[in-house]
């Protein structure tokens, strides 16, 4: 994740990285054997902890994947973009500043993350889950700029729209942070959808 914040004191900042070194050995075990078969036990032993303290930092195994450290910090660069840009134009910016200012590890932890998170079939009810989460959260926000409640019909529908487009262009293989952000981008472009002929395919008639 971005680099800590200087005020931050010892104990916070000592918080900080056990929670990322038990997240970062949970997604090495997920990947390596598998979700189903990686045990509680097995995460705190790689991350030098108790299973109480793995508790203490994530309520379940699946919070480990569910968890989205980025979401805070993406809302609060959100609500910086000038007042007056439309609001696609100020999520993609939003968007691109904070990934942009992620490591290539950050990133790389992140797109692993989601990999498990999309692949994984015992966490298809926690992604639904998380995806009616996250469009609250884009409602809210969007809601906030355009001085608009959160449960308009409009504003829900934009929120939907825009959380799917992320998921379409950057979930599953292949996925890539600038692929979410072309997702936004032609979400913004208004979804130009023409018709073209498939690679590979061949025509009868």
């Amino acid at each position: 994740m971005p680099a800590e914040p200087a005020t931050l004191g010892l104990r916070e900042r000592k918080k900080i990285k056990t929670r990322a070194t038990i997240r970062e050995h949970a997604l090495r075990l997920f990947t390596e054997q598998g979700y189903t078969e990686t045990s509680v036990e097995q995460i705190a032993e790689a991350a030098e902890v108790s299973p109480s303290t793995f508790f203490r930092y994530f309520p379940a195994k699946e919070d480990v994947v569910l968890a989205d450290d980025i979401d805070p910090i993406l809302l609060k660069v959100l609500a910086e973009q000038p007042a007056d840009l439309p609001p696609l134009t100020a999520i993609r910016l939003a968007v691109t500043a904070v990934f942009g200012a992620l490591t290539p590890q950050d990133i790389s932890r992140e797109l692993e993350r989601q990999a498990i998170l999309y692949s994984v079939p015992e966490l298809r009810l926690a992604v639904m889950t998380a995806l009616y989460r996250s469009m609250d959260m884009i409602a809210g926000a969007v809601a906030s700029r355009l001085g608009r409640s959160p449960d308009d019909f409009e504003v829900k529908v934009f929120a939907g729209a825009v959380a799917g487009a992320v998921i379409g262009g950057a979930a599953g293989p292949g996925g890539s942070i600038d692929r979410a952000i072309k997702a936004i981008e032609f979400l913004d472009d208004g979804l130009p959808l023409a018709s073209r002929p498939v690679s590979g395919s061949t025509e009868t008639g």
